[in-house]
């Protein structure tokens, strides 16, 4: 293999360039060329390729975001968009690529060799750490500790005016952030998509706090809990009693962002490091991960059917702690 591409797709995560740095590193030690493609899929449709050198990627592993840009791609979904993507890595002389990104990425891999010759391997970069084949995804600490910091700083602010408040995390479909934070913060309660969350119960355990004299109040919310994130839920459990002067923050996109972290930095190389080597023994259709400290490969088939489950037995932790 004489030349590979490297490119990020769907959602940002901190660790990324960090990764792009180490694909590109190890390429070049190996002596393999190395193509860069600008906005995922959809950059690969378009040809948006650059040759990356070793100076190219200096002083890119402590920022966050991605060099290579990130886009996603309905024209990529279709059998004639991907025909052009083929033609398009053939006419560049790219023989195999790494992915960086998620579910949706691993997908579009999948898919795509199914249908031609070039192989992918596949790098977990998504902060909601619900990918399995690793037990931790490449962004998930990074956004973590900016989670952690932004309700700390909360908490603060709601002890002084007595207050209650619902902090929204990332985590549509995973509460992963929504319980690492939870119990890094010390939250009365934690309410994620994987349990049901009971308004009443809630209300019930917020009197008892008051009753023993606690008088403010953090409950983090992940964005995809079934009661419709947490400024519905805090409308909901004010209507229940007066207790409490409530607020709501949603700390959104801020936790996509950022320095990465020691840990995501050493995640990405090592990962970014893997990703190349499986190309050059030939491999192809596995996303690589760590588990239990070791880099190993995982087909896209299990990293995208079989989500990372959360062991909601975590939840304990907040209601005995709290």
């Amino acid at each position: 293999m004489k030349k590979i591409a490297v490119f990020t797709s769907g959602g940002d995560s901190p660790g990324m360039n960090a990764c792009i740095r180490a694909i590109t590193r190890t390429a070049i030690y190996h002596g393999v060329e190395v193509v860069g493609i600008y906005r995922g899929y959809e950059g690969m449709i378009d040809g948006d390729f650059t040759n990356l050198a070793s100076h190219d990627v200096s002083n890119i592993i402590q920022k966050g975001g991605t060099i290579l840009k990130s886009a996603r791609s309905a024209r990529f979904m279709t059998k004639e968009g991907r025909a052009i993507a083929y033609n398009q890595l053939k006419q560049a002389g790219i023989e195999g690529v790494v992915a960086i990104g998620g579910n949706g990425t691993f997908t579009g891999a999948k898919v795509f060799m199914e249908e031609f010759d070039i192989p992918f391997v596949g790098v977990p970069g998504t902060i909601d750490n619900d990918l399995a084949g690793t037990d931790i995804t490449l962004g998930y600490d990074t956004a973590i500790n900016t989670a952690m910091e932004a309700i700390d700083k909360i908490k603060d602010t709601a002890h002084a005016h007595n207050r209650l408040f619902f902090v929204e995390v990332m985590g549509r479909d995973v509460g992963f952030i929504a319980v690492a934070t939870g119990i890094a913060t010390g939250a009365e309660a934690v309410l994620i998509p994987e349990t049901k969350t009971d308004i009443a119960a809630l209300a019930k355990a917020l009197r008892k706090n008051l009753r023993n004299k606690k008088t403010s109040s953090i409950i983090v919310v992940a964005e995809g809990d079934d009661e419709g994130g947490a400024l519905l839920i805090a409308k909901k459990v004010q209507a229940l009693f007066d207790g409490y002067e409530t607020r709501t923050t949603i700390l959104g996109h801020v936790q996509r962002g950022g320095n990465p972290s020691c840990a995501d930095r050493v995640l990405a190389s090592r990962l970014g490091l893997a990703a190349v080597e499986e190309l050059l023994k030939g491999k192809g259709g596995v996303m690589v991960g760590q588990i239990h400290r070791d880099i190993v490969p995982t087909s896209f088939s299990t990293a995208i059917k079989h989500e990372n489950k959360m062991d909601t037995g975590l939840l304990n932790i907040v209601e005995i702690l709290s």
